[in-house]
Formats: C-alpha cells, structure tokens, sequence
C-alpha cells in the first residue's frame, strides 16, 4: 500500500510508555488541523487515558485521534497498525527484545519507522537485515532519533555546513546540567544501557560487524612510522615503586575516598541489575523516572517528532532504506525545525568567518 494511501498520517506505538506519553503530546501540539494520527499499544484504556491528559495538561481538545491495540508478540495486530499508518514512532523497548517485529511489519506494510533506540546490536542487525528490503519498498527505517543522537549527528552536518573550509577532524562533547531537584533516569533508559553493554560483552556485535563491514578500513594516522615497542615493560623502573607511591595514598584516603574502585576490572552481572535499577544505579534510574523537566526525555519527543515531519512534508534526499539521522536528513529542513523547537545548533566562535 501506498503512504499516501494509509488512513493516519503518524501512529505512535507505546504510547501509554513513559518516553511514548511525551512524544504524543509532541505529536498533539504539530499535528492539530494539519494530520489525522493515532496512539497504539497494549492496553485500549491506558491508551485512552493519556490522550485525556495530553487534552488537560496542553488545555486544548487533541482532535480526532485513532486508538490501535497492537502487541510485539502479535504480528497480524503490528500489520493491522503498520498498513494504516504513514509513519509509525516506535517508543517501546528495549528494542533488542521488542524492536524487529514492529521494522519487519513497517517494511512490508510500506510504512516508515523512526525509533529511539541507543542500542548498538538492535541498529546494525536491523540495517544488515532489512535496508535493502526497505529501499525496495521506499520507505525509511531511521533508528537514534532521541536527544542522545539526533543532536549529535546533525550537529556533524550543521559543522561540516558552517565550517569556513574542508573540515577534516571534529570533537564532540557532552555536558548535562540538573536543575535544582537533581537528575534521575528512567528504568526503560537503564534497561537499554544493561542490555547495551551485555551484548558487546557476548561478542555479538562484533560478529555483526563483520558480516556489514567485510571490508575493512583504511587506516591512517601520522606520516612518521610509531614505536610500537617500549624499552621498559612499564614507565617506571620499577612496578613496586609505584604501589609503595599509591600505599599510602590508599591508607590516608580512605575515609575521604572510601567509594573508591581499588580494582582494575570491574565484572558485570546483568542476571539482577534490570531488575533492580535504583539499587544498582546508586538512585539515579528507578521505575518511577525522571520528571517532566528532565532534558532528554523533553528533547527525544521534540527530535523524533520533528524527523516525523520532515518526512511526511518534504522530499528526501535518498529513495529509503535503514539510515542514521544524518543519512536520512541531510539536505532537509530538520535543523532549523529543531531549532525552532528548542533544540539549538549554533556557532558559537568562528575566527575565520569573523575576518
């Protein structure tokens, strides 16, 4: 079936989540008057009860807005969701577990997917196994389209746009502000970033890469040949030198530093961690979650929900597939949405172009 065909222009799966309750009245606020588009998941009434409090907390009526019961563990309920929907934003994960059946119904319903996911394993084996599926069928399956990655790979784009010349190397950094009542994370976020770290930990990753990169890449680096060999098998002349150094560190800094890791490798057992995020987290992820202020879970719905747009009110500069942000966006208006929307890129200094 044809997009322009499909009854409902965005639905949002996993609405009744926690990050899936914010993307909707994102998706309230940019679709009122303009898209008829729905909310699915599991539960009709939980459903029903967050399109009640998106209507109360924005002080307006939603609309006209379809209710679908769909379930990752029922393919015909995915398909019945997929045909009538242009797009579908898919909050539910992790993704490792939930995230596949919903990509295989969008490609072969001829519907497109954006999704939040952060996971390394999940991205990559939906790119190995459905992208040239997805091509075929025009449509476009972007992953990491949460504030943990829309910023950052735009943010190469809007670089490599506003660079006075060949950008040739760039850094990028992190740095999170809490406001006065502390940072906290959701149990979904601790989840994805457990099960993240187990999987490279299997070795899974690695195999996958080497089935989507046969062909490895060129290496670069200094013209001038490195020393890989040392002299001495540590800095020192001595390894015993350097723990008589850290003996009394460790015996008068004890009580200031008594959290310290004294160890060089850390195991990690993920059979309780999931389970019991706010004990293993020191507080900061529980089930309960951040508020409503917290940064990324007030930027996700903004970036996912602007990539929606692009897609159903402009033309891309690609003919579909499984794409990063970058890839997909490129060349499109989602910078300066985003930046209308909260979300800013800017240049801060720029001595070439100050000249």
């Amino acid at each position: 079936m044809a997009t322009s065909d499909k009854e409902f222009a965005i639905v949002v799966f996993g609405a009744s989540g926690f990050t899936g309750q914010f993307v909707v009245r994102e998706v309230a606020k940019n679709c009122k008057g303009k898209f008829k588009w729905a909310v699915a998941g599991r539960s009709k009434d939980k459903l029903e009860k967050v399109l009640q409090e998106t209507a109360s907390e924005l002080g307006q009526y939603v609309g006209d807005v379809g209710v679908m019961v769909a379930n990752c563990s029922d393919e015909a309920s995915l398909s019945t969701m997929c045909s009538s929907a242009k797009i579908v934003l898919n909050c539910v994960g992790p993704y490792r577990f939930y995230g596949e059946p919903v990509v295989k119904a969008a490609v072969e319903n001829g519907c497109h997917h954006l999704d939040i996911s952060g996971e390394p394993e999940f991205l990559e084996t939906m790119q190995h196994k459905y992208h040239d599926k997805a091509v075929c069928a025009g449509v476009h399956v972007v992953g990491t389209c949460g504030f943990d990655s829309i910023p950052a790979d735009m943010g190469v784009v809007f670089t490599q746009e506003s660079f006075p010349g060949e950008l040739c190397h760039l850094e990028s950094f992190l740095t999170l502000h809490s406001g006065p009542k502390g940072s906290k994370g959701h149990y979904g976020t601790y989840q994805s970033i457990i099960y993240g770290i187990a999987s490279d930990r299997e070795g899974n990753l690695k195999k996958l890469r080497k089935e989507l990169f046969p062909t490895p890449m060129p290496k670069f680096g200094p013209k001038l040949a490195r020393r890989d060999e040392a002299s001495l098998s540590t800095m020192c002349s001595s390894a015993k030198i350097v723990l008589n150094c850290v003996g009394p560190y460790r015996f008068y800094g004890e009580p200031v530093v008594k959290a310290a890791v004294e160890n060089g490798c850390h195991h990690l057992d993920i059979s309780g961690e999931p389970e019991h995020p706010k004990f293993f987290s020191c507080g900061f992820f529980s089930h309960e979650g951040p508020t409503r202020e917290q940064a990324g879970y007030v930027a996700t719905p903004i970036c996912m929900v602007q990539a929606a747009m692009v897609i159903l009110e402009e033309t891309l500069p690609n003919s579909g597939g499984v794409l990063t942000p970058a890839a997909a966006f490129t060349g499109t208006s989602l910078i300066d949405r985003l930046n209308e929307n909260g979300v800013m890129f800017s240049v801060l200094s720029c001595k070439e172009s100050e000249k």
